[in-house]
């Protein structure tokens, strides 16, 4: 028997939920357990700061795409390419390609992201510590460290401040 692998489908934007549903549920009413072994749509888990609001929402991966790890046969190729919502496999021309075990522990061991809501030059107010309610443009951003570097007016001068990612929101 051949091994399971991991295809991907291209589905229409905003379906991937769906395309994973209908398949789980044709998987089912055809028992074909055994040769579609799984069905899934990645998403991570980001870190937004809006508004100076540290808030953890999870995001699709790759808007459009399902993941489907199966035996790749006529049936199998043929249920997954008639579900509704589903445009066809990844692959050229209509020869499906398998992903390979680089390629998954890439996706699935990735760095996790910070979405901002603003970024370098924009002005910023800070909304915590010693300089709350003081307003200043952004000269840099360390993710890493989780800090932001803006540049406040004191005493007629320009004099860069360090704070923390969640101390300051955008003023747009």
């Amino acid at each position: 028997m051949a091994e399971a692998k991991w295809y991907v489908v291209h589905t229409y934007s905003g379906y991937e939920n769906k395309v994973m549903l209908d398949l789980k549920k044709t998987i089912e009413n055809r028992g074909l357990q055994d040769q579609i072994l799984d069905v899934s749509v990645p998403v991570q888990t980001v870190t937004e700061i809006r508004a100076g609001v540290k808030k953890q929402v999870e995001k699709k991966m790759f808007p459009g795409y399902v993941l489907i790890n199966m035996i790749m046969n006529d049936d199998t190729w043929y249920i997954v390419r008639n579900t509704r919502g589903v445009t066809g496999f990844v692959g050229p021309g209509s020869k499906p390609v398998p992903l390979s075990e680089e390629e998954m522990d890439a996706m699935y061991n990735g760095p996790s992201e910070i979405l901002l809501d603003y970024e370098e030059g924009d002005t910023v107010t800070i909304i915590n510590g010693t300089w709350k309610d003081s307003q200043g443009v952004v000269r840099a951003i360390d993710l890493d460290a989780q800090t932001v570097t803006i540049n406040i007016d004191m005493f007629g001068r320009e004099t860069p401040v360090e704070l923390g990612l969640t101390d300051v929101r955008s003023d747009n």
